[in-house]
């Protein structure tokens, strides 16, 4: 046999660990990946998920991923919601729309989880109210997204009182409430990626002076009653997580200041909570998560909260994240690009069949699901393979 040969029987034996089954919670996934929250912006005028939705979430668990995270779900009728068109959990028409969702979803065989958000001052499109609200009046840093209906600066928010932020929590709560009624295998608790709970998270962004604001272990307290709050709703078998990032959209480059003292205190803290998983996402999960050497941040998750750590980051490569499960580094992994390339990518990944690249096209000009159906035909036409043919923001 040939060194090659060898080598890729090697290399594909390793990806084998990609396949083994995980409990997670009251949870048993078919494998190790998942699909990673990637913002659709696709719901009709009202918040209640589509026809079109519910193929696209149908299309990957029929590809052989053992779990699906959704976009971001609003969770309220007042500042959560961040863009046009996207679902929310707030009634029982928005329930009955992701029933249909879910249903797909395990009819092929997949697990699904609801992803809930509130937006905080990055929110960019919400009839609910005509101002954004977060910790402190600080205007976010960078422009609204364009592929999200966006323009311009993110206008000033007004800094929320503690009656406001109750109501947050209890909105978290009630969603978590409606995701469990609609058929949702669980729920996952947007603490990442710059929205209302890394706000709170965020030195430069919440300068309060009450509980909610100072050290990090105070500046964390909103996430620990947003948990609480939504597991004392669902009750002790349903699913519970939290997904957690430095990293922004509108300031991707950030990072904690206090490095890995930050991250200890922040790990050890969601570790005490009745949580299933951790969801860590940086731009290269495998990379160290502060300068040139040290653990990853899903390392750290590990290190720190001593539960099942999901991990995302330019993982589309299945030996790169072969790699990351078989260093300890993270216990299951999540992809976005990867997953909008081909919808089916376990089976190639399984197969070592070729994988295409992910064509930033299907972002252009709105990264929604009729641009995806759009783009498609215009690759049909040209007669070009397309992978799989979803948009949006990913990983």
């Amino acid at each position: 046999m040939a060194p090659d040969e060898v080598e890729n029987r090697l290399e594909q034996s390793a990806i084998e660990r990609l396949f083994v089954p995980l409990q997670v919670g009251s949870l048993t996934l078919a494998n190790r990946l998942a699909v990673a929250p990637m913002t659709r912006v696709s719901a009709d005028q009202h918040g209640r998920a589509t026809r079109s939705m519910a193929d696209y979430y149908r299309s990957f668990a029929e590809g052989g991923f053992g779990m699906i995270v959704t976009e971001g779900i609003y969770t309220d009728k007042a500042f959560s919601q961040g863009y046009l068109y996207q679902p929310g959990l707030t009634d029982a028409a928005q329930v009955d729309g992701w029933r249909a969702v879910v249903d797909g979803v395990h009819q092929a065989g997949g697990r699904i989880i609801a992803q809930l958000m509130h937006a905080g001052a990055l929110s960019q499109g919400n009839p609910y109210r005509s101002q954004t609200a977060g910790p402190s009046a600080i205007r976010p840093r960078g422009e609204q997204l364009a592929f999200y209906r966006g323009s311009g600066a993110y206008p000033m928010p007004v800094a929320m009182t503690e009656a406001e932020i109750a109501e947050a929590v209890e909105g978290f709560a009630r969603a978590a409430l409606f995701a469990k009624d609609a058929g949702f295998d669980g729920v996952e608790v947007h603490g990442a990626n710059g929205y209302l709970l890394d706000q709170f998270l965020t030195e430069h962004v919440n300068l309060r002076a009450d509980k909610y604001g100072g050290d990090i272990a105070r500046r964390i307290q909103l996430t620990v009653e947003v948990v609480r709050a939504v597991r004392s709703a669902v009750g002790g078998k349903f699913v519970v997580s939290v997904r957690i990032s430095q990293g922004k959209v509108n300031d991707v480059l950030n990072k904690w200041s206090g490095h890995e003292d930050d991250a200890a205190i922040i790990f050890a803290t969601l570790g005490r909570l009745p949580l299933d998983y951790l969801h860590t996402t940086e731009f290269e999960a495998w990379r160290p998560a502060f300068g040139e050497t040290g653990a990853s941040l899903s390392a750290l998750a590990k290190r720190h909260a001593r539960l099942p750590v999901l991990a995302n980051g330019s993982l589309h490569d299945p030996k790169r994240a072969a790699e990351l499960l078989a260093n300890g580094q993270a216990d299951f992994v999540s992809l976005g690009r990867g997953a909008l390339a081909h919808a089916d990518w376990p089976a190639r990944a399984r197969a070592a069949n070729p994988m295409a690249e992910f064509d930033r096209a299907l972002l252009s000009p709105i990264a929604d699901l009729a641009n995806a159906e759009r783009w498609r035909t215009a690759r049909q036409e040209q007669d070009v393979p397309s992978g799989d043919l979803a948009s949006g923001e990913a990983a």
